[in-house]
């Protein structure tokens, strides 16, 4: 029997909801309860795989295909339960959903209202797919206040009423702040926080209470009494120095422990947070630095490149490094700044990405690795323009680029005209930009005696995709004669997943986003493999 607990924000947006419910997916699962955790965003998109990162941070991929809010990532990183397309939904895909079966005749003549139709759809969500969970965690996007947010608060009030109250339990997290002019920490945007959501007819069971220090009990009760919260379910989450300390923090918190004994159960067993102690200990106290430039077109916006950045952090924990990110805008790096920004560096990464815009200095980036035989790491447009500075400057084709940015080009980079999923052909487009992409899980094959067999160990390996162009593949012979290697390639022969450099000390591109997949108990090999050829770098 599935248990369900609903998370939602207060005061500000960006508090912490997502890493809040990751940590908590961790330590029931740690507990040995099977656990599921699910986000609803409030927000028209159907989903954000046209928005702009500059407007919601990354756009994190499932292993079935889906393009997600990037908590996602947050939730698969902690728990290591890989997401499915049945965990993330918009207000988008809500009401695409019930127009389309309005024009069929769906309702059967009825008025279509929010209530009970769009309620229903949300509560159907978060229903579907669950089988033996015995925890389904539902972190609902945006700021209790919101007008967006009111049809999903009015959904999961309904939901506890159907489903029964003793197996619906309300987690609200808010912000404490602290001001300095009087020294004091202040409960009321809390205490409003909580009557927003009250008068909607949602009492909190739990109250957690970001700050930047300490609560002091007095101000606890005061939560507690005005927001009637049982003072034992006043939750404190202080700023920590590293996210890893997350899981730490609430269990010692005993947020688990609170939420077990509102559901009557017994702890199984105690949640095993030596892993993260350690890798803490590792992030913290480490004084060796590797710094890794990362060359992209959204660097301004840290959540642009939230797994990536991530990834980079579990390859530096998994070779006792701390990665320092230097962060370069692409569309102003010009060819005689390039010795002068990166002459520092150990290890380049040109991440993914889409358009014209800041191609050129990626370009000239990826030269400067190659000749340098500076460790170089390009993801997925990273790879193919890779691909265009070598065509360009050792294959001496001059026009050499993708059809993407420009149709009169050499192609060495061209749009996919279909590709094979599980035996079933797919067909591409670039008319509809929606979910129309190479997205999720595909397998490579990987070369033999090749640099990329020896960093997985593996002749097939499985990795996500999310991209609309592809490499030539009949350009391989003369790629391979002058030294750059198709080292993984599709099962049918017909799709190059990874390239690398002979006679280069470590220079890999990639189709795919190995982001996607590393956990910070359970590196990427990729990522450790890159840090580790930066840190020898680093050393001469």
């Amino acid at each position: 029997m599935a248990r369900y607990i609903f998370v939602t924000g207060g005061v500000v947006s960006s508090l912490g909801k997502g890493l809040s419910s990751a940590s908590l997916g961790y330590l029931l699962r740690s507990q040995g309860y099977k656990v599921r955790i699910r986000k609803m965003d409030p927000y028209l998109n159907v989903d954000p795989g046209t928005m702009s990162p500059f407007q919601h941070g990354e756009v994190f991929v499932t292993d079935d295909g889906a393009e997600t809010d990037l908590d996602l990532g947050h939730y698969e990183r902690f728990t290591d339960i890989s997401a499915k397309q049945s965990d993330n939904i918009t207000t988008g895909r809500i009401y695409s959903d019930i127009i389309k079966k309005e024009r069929r005749g769906g309702y059967l003549g009825k008025t279509v209202q929010v209530i009970p139709h769009v309620t229903d759809r949300i509560k159907e969500f978060i229903r579907k797919d669950i089988t033996n969970e015995d925890f389904v965690i539902c972190e609902i996007g945006g700021t209790v206040g919101d007008i967006e947010s009111l049809p999903f608060l009015e959904a999961i009030r309904q939901f506890s009423n159907d489903n029964g109250r003793s197996k619906s339990l309300f987690i609200h997290l808010t912000f404490v702040p602290f001001l300095k002019s009087s020294d004091e920490i202040k409960t009321k945007p809390t205490q409003h926080s909580v009557k927003e959501l009250r008068s909607i007819g949602i009492q909190p069971d739990i109250v957690i209470c970001r700050s930047q220090q300490s609560i002091p009990l007095d101000q606890r009760r005061k939560i507690s009494l005005f927001c009637n919260v049982d003072i034992a379910n006043v939750i404190e989450t202080v700023d920590v120095k590293t996210i890893y300390e997350a899981p730490i923090s609430f269990f010692n918190q005993k947020l688990d422990k609170q939420v077990l004994k509102f559901f009557k159960i017994k702890s199984k067993k105690r949640p095993n947070l030596l892993p993260w102690k350690k890798i803490t200990n590792i992030v913290l106290k480490t004084k060796r630095t590797v710094n890794i430039a990362i060359i992209g077109k959204y660097v301004n916006l840290k959540d642009a490149y939230k797994s990536l950045d991530e990834a980079l952090t579990h390859g530096g924990i998994s070779n006792k490094v701390k990665v320092n990110l230097i962060r370069i805008e692409s569309d102003k790096l010009r060819s005689k700044e390039i010795k002068s920004k990166l002459n520092n560096v150990s290890g380049i990464l040109i991440p993914g990405g889409f358009g014209k815009r800041g191609t050129e200095g990626k370009i000239e980036a990826i030269r400067y690795a190659r000749e340098k035989r500076i460790p170089f790491l390009g993801i997925c447009f990273g790879m193919q323009m890779a691909m265009v500075e070598f065509a360009r400057n050792i294959l001496k084709i001059k026009k050499a680029g993708s059809s993407e940015l420009d149709k009169n080009c050499f192609p060495v980079i061209g749009l996919i005209d279909e590709w094979n999923k599980d035996g079933k052909i797919i067909k591409g487009t670039d008319k509809n930009l929606g979910g129309t992409m190479r997205l999720g899980l595909y397998e490579a094959k990987l070369r033999n005696n090749s640099a990329i067999k020896n960093i997985y160990k593996y002749n097939i390996i499985k990795e996500r995709h999310r991209h609309r162009y592809e490499v030539n593949i009949n350009l391989m012979q003369k790629f391979e004669k002058k030294g750059l290697i198709f080292s993984g390639i599709s099962p049918d022969n017909q799709l190059p997943e990874i390239i690398e450099l002979k006679n280069h000390p470590w220079f890999i591109g990639v189709q795919f986003h190995p982001e996607f997949k590393s956990r910070p108990l359970n590196p990427h090999p990729l990522f450790s493999s890159f840090i580790k050829a930066a840190k020898s770098f680093n050393g001469k």
